[in-house]
């Protein structure tokens, strides 16, 4: 059994470029279809935030219409029930990821909010990408790599080949004029390798000990291939 660490926003809202805050957290797919695939192969989930905050669950991911219908938004719904240690979460702060075989960060637009500006979650990523663990990460969690920094200032996720929240889906969304930033280009701004895969559709990318998937319907998809190298 391995024992895998969720590295979860704390934030309730994203500024936008007009000051307003809208309303948001994680991404309930995101955080249920991977912990379900981690459990159900027999692994440990434990969840951290930053300082210890129990997450916020983003509510238009709860909805029906995006969820495939009421049956899959009731299934979420359980699926969150059942994930205890969403709230004992511990501190992202006193969190090593070497006590960890794999770590996994869920989106939401959350990420876009505290995890992108935050030293400690950069350390975890830039120490789990070091230690050839699987390090998986998902929809606009990718923000958090913003916050990633070598001792000479550069990102060492430069050069990955990499996924996460499109241009074009933000912009489906309705929310990219409203954006301070988009996630895909700041991501290419780091150096990154972005890889783009059809709207809404599953796509995942994995470049060495990096897994990363574009949108919702990725998270799923993404766990699984986690789970090949935790065989």
């Amino acid at each position: 059994m391995s024992k895998i660490l969720f590295v979860v926003t704390g934030a309730d809202h994203w500024t936008l470029a007009d000051g307003t805050r809208h309303p948001t957290g994680f991404w309930a797919e995101e955080v249920v279809a991977p912990y379900e695939a981690f459990t159900g192969a027999g692994h440990e989930v434990v969840v951290a935030t930053p300082g210890g905050v129990v997450p916020t669950v983003d509510r238009a991911s709860l909805a029906p219409e995006v969820n495939g219908g009421p049956e899959g938004a009731d299934q979420v719904v359980r699926g969150l029930a059942s994930f205890t240690g969403l709230q004992q979460p511990l501190k992202l702060e006193e969190v090593d990821p070497a006590d960890y075989d794999a770590v996994f960060y869920p989106g939401g637009h959350g990420p876009m909010e505290d995890l992108s500006v935050s030293a400690e979650s950069g350390r975890v990523l830039t120490d789990a990408l070091a230690s050839g663990k699987p390090l998986g990460v998902v929809c606009h969690a990718p923000a958090a790599l913003l916050a990633a920094k070598l001792p000479d200032g550069s990102s060492p996720f430069a050069g990955y080949r990499l996924t996460g929240f499109t241009n074009a889906e933000e912009s489906q969304a309705g929310l990219a004029d409203k954006a301070k930033w988009l996630l895909q280009d700041r991501l290419v701004e780091l150096g990154a390798d972005f890889r783009e895969g059809e709207p809404w559709a599953p796509y995942t990318v994995v470049d060495r000990n990096l897994y990363t998937g574009q949108n919702p319907a990725s998270s799923g998809p993404l766990a699984r291939e986690m789970l090949k190298a935790l065989r």
